[in-house]
């Protein structure tokens, strides 16, 4: 019997039309588009409350000075240090996530979400650290680079404990463990640490510039910390204390 009508050959070579629901995530719009899509809820899961209150105690901590017309410089540095850590401590909480187990499974990885997390508190951090240095009279104000550094340094580092804690374990809030190490490495570090090693210096020391090279390579150290701990483990193993019941090791 006959065959009626032309038989259809496939197009030779990829095919070039877009799939039905838009760009793919592999495709660089695709991930633009996803990365997009996301900034709105990763906002609403972002925890400013605790951002928030550690914003307002370091900012109250860096108005000392100025309230009680100190001329002390050494009060001055140790009152933006402790004003550096309250904030940090409140940035230990921005990976909380109670609904970490169910966005596992999200088209956007576990780096990309932490890091659009990071992107959006980035400008109040910026804004915060200025205010406390202002707030600080200008006549016992330490140089401002130096402890910026030391600033981006304590809070790099709650970051990077905040991010092991996450990588380590099962816990959807670990910034409450987090922030608290932090405190108490800031209270006991100044009295155990090697005076060779010095850190904790006030201006007009002549360890000052060796003292910042050595929260640079902090900072770095952290930074690698960080970048180490986004991404998720291959192999999705966690401390027996942190793992949900019925989760398999």
């Amino acid at each position: 019997m006959p065959v009626t009508g032309r038989r259809t050959r496939p197009a030779a070579g990829p095919e070039r039309t877009a799939p039905p629901g838009g760009p793919r995530a592999e495709h660089p719009a695709g991930r633009r588009a996803l990365v997009a899509g996301l900034v709105r809820p990763v906002a609403r899961t972002v925890p400013w409350r605790a951002i928030g209150a550690g914003s307002a105690v370091g900012l109250l901590l860096a108005v000392t000075p100025r309230l009680t017309q100190t001329t002390d410089a050494w009060f001055t540095v140790q009152v933006l240090r402790a004003a550096a850590v309250a904030f940090a401590a409140g940035l230990a909480f921005l990976l909380d996530d109670p609904a970490r187990h169910t966005t596992a499974a999200v088209p956007a990885r576990r780096a990309v979400r932490h890091t659009l997390r990071l992107a959006l508190v980035a400008p109040v951090a910026v804004l915060w650290w200025t205010a406390a240095l202002f707030l600080v009279p200008p006549s016992v104000r330490p140089p401002a680079a130096g402890m910026t550094l030391e600033a981006a340094t304590a809070a790099a580092l709650a970051l990077a404990g905040a991010a092991c804690a996450v990588r380590c374990s099962y816990s959807a809030r670990p910034g409450q463990a987090v922030a608290g190490g932090l405190i108490a490495a800031a209270v006991v570090a100044p009295l155990l640490w090697p005076d060779r090693w010095a850190l904790f210096v006030v201006p007009g020391d002549a360890r000052w510039a060796a003292a910042h090279d050595r929260w640079a390579v902090l900072l770095a150290a952290a930074v690698a910390v960080w970048i180490a701990c986004a991404p998720e483990p291959l192999r999705r193993r966690a401390w027996r204390a942190g793992r949900p019941s019925g989760a398999r090791p």
